[in-house]
């Protein structure tokens, strides 16, 4: 999830050179501010079991003894 809201901060916020950190953490909490106002959701486009079969290697199977 970090890494979508990472991409939709540049896409959204800092799409520009911006010249000093402390803009930048200005603009990057006032886009924070605004996404939680707007109670922002990521819309998944497969089910989590679907995502285990896609991903089945980043998901390993415990074995239950």
């Amino acid at each position: 999830m970090a890494e979508i809201e990472i991409n939709v901060l540049v896409g959204q916020c800092l799409d520009r050179r911006i010249d000093s950190l402390e803009l930048m953490c200005k603009e990057a909490t006032t886009w924070q501010q605004r996404r939680n106002h707007l109670d922002a959701k990521i819309n998944w486009q497969f089910t989590t079991q679907d995502a285990r079969v896609k991903l089945r290697r980043l998901y390993p199977q415990i074995e239950v003894c």
